[in-house]
């Protein structure tokens, strides 16, 4: 299945094996205690799309965990969310595309603010259990005033399906990144978890240009949901790369109702499978967004072993972000000497470093030196719609991998005409 035929069958990648104890539900639906809703506010002007997404935890103790993105040029959403919110007690968030509301000073803050205080009064919260994210073009005035109209009038069309709010998250996405659950936990008793993310450039590991909503009926105390969420967005988000370009919004918000009635206990059988089955779950949407690279064809994964941690990390990200690597990934061309030279610049000294390649389990070099193998293997091999490479370093004990998509034509163009 290539990159632009992916349906909403649940795992759709090779390299997130689907959990035995989750079955799929309509992708769209939202787990009990949840209402949401899309809406047209022309975030920019004369756009008439759906750009403005509301989501709300109607549970009887809302408890919530999150994570933003690293960077000198935070957006407003994210400062205005990490500064002023209540991050373990959201029980509504309002999310936008079409405009970043980044590099807009105090007066891009303040409009945040306007939204946050619009939506927490119509819905009866207190302002810092509000949390908002933007998505869309940097530096840009940020139309508080217009959303916070918008949601004054569209509160009571909220309803039990995610499909709008999806939709209105969306910027450049060609594909649709939102997935619902049922999952079976040891205890006998079932909870649901469903999630809404979106992301197609700007992506690089410690996030990417990316927004994702995560929401659970289950019963799950803060320091739990925190921990969750900040090991399995490390093995996630975090693992992704489009064009090694790093955001300034991104925010991954997970939500518990609470309303299935069933408690997730710490440190218990039915934490583990839960776990499992976020972390697939995240694995999933993150393998989306990369399949998803602006005008990607392919998708590649390099996993590299041996070293130590900054050596495997830093080789890793150095062939996932190789422009030379991601453009031989478009082409299928085999073309191997680039990995070697990644991984030469990542690690550069003056002896000749020992290293092994392979693609898709062919090996072809060792010791840092080619060897004999079956070439039209290794080509239709690289002609497959997910490619993987492998990279052996000197020594034992460390290991990582990043997920990445190919350079093509169609990146270039989109991004050349971004904002116009």
């Amino acid at each position: 299945m290539s990159a632009g035929d992916l349906t909403h069958e649940a795992f759709q990648s090779r390299w997130v094996p689907a959990p035995p104890h989750c079955a799929p539900l309509p992708p769209t639906e939202l787990p009990a205690g949840f209402r949401a809703g899309g809406f047209a506010a022309a975030v920019k002007d004369g756009d008439t799309r759906l750009d403005v997404g509301l989501l709300v935890c109607d549970g009887p103790a809302c408890v919530s965990a999150a994570r933003f993105c690293v960077s000198g040029a935070l957006a407003a959403p994210v400062l205005l969310c990490e500064q002023e919110c209540d991050l373990s007690g959201i029980a509504a968030v309002v999310a936008n595309s079409g405009n970043a509301n980044a590099a807009t000073g105090e007066t891009g803050l303040a409009q945040a603010r306007l939204v946050q205080q619009a939506a927490a009064t119509a819905l009866g919260l207190p302002p810092n259990q509000v949390a908002v994210a933007s998505t869309g073009v940097i530096g840009v005035p940020f139309p508080g005033e217009r959303i916070a109209e918008m949601l004054r009038r569209s509160v009571a069309q909220l309803d039990h399906d995610a499909g709008d709010f999806a939709a209105a998250i969306k910027t450049t996405d060609m594909i649709d990144k939102h997935i619902a659950l049922s999952v079976e936990l040891p205890a006998g008793e079932t909870v649901r978890l469903s999630a809404q993310c979106k992301g197609a450039g700007m992506i690089s590991p410690r996030f990417a240009t990316m927004l994702c909503f995560v929401q659970t009926d289950a019963a799950i105390d803060a320091e739990t949901a925190d921990l969750l969420l900040g090991v399995t967005v490390k093995r996630s988000f975090d693992r992704i790369s489009v064009d090694g370009q790093l955001s300034t919004n991104d925010t991954v918000l997970l939500m518990c109702s609470g309303a299935s009635g069933v408690a997730i206990e710490p440190e218990s059988a039915d934490e583990r499978a839960f776990g499992e089955a976020l972390d697939a779950l995240l694995r999933e949407l993150a393998l989306r967004i990369v399949a998803d690279g602006e005008g990607a064809k392919r998708v590649g994964r390099v996993y590299v072993s041996g070293g130590d941690r900054h050596a495997v990390e830093r080789v890793a990200r150095a062939v996932a972000n190789s422009p030379l690597v991601k453009a031989a990934l478009f082409g299928g061309d085999p073309n191997w000497g680039r990995i070697a030279q990644a991984v030469g610049a990542a690690l550069p000294g003056s002896a000749p470093l020992s290293f092994d390649i392979a693609i898709e389990d062919i090996p072809v070099c060792a010791d840092g030196a080619v060897i004999e193998f079956d070439q039209a293997a290794l080509t239709a091999a690289a002609q497959r719609d997910e490619v993987e490479y492998a990279v052996k370093l000197p020594g034992a004990g460390a290991e990582t991998e990043v997920f990445f998509s190919d350079l093509s034509y169609g990146y270039v163009k989109i991004n050349a005409e971004y904002t116009t």
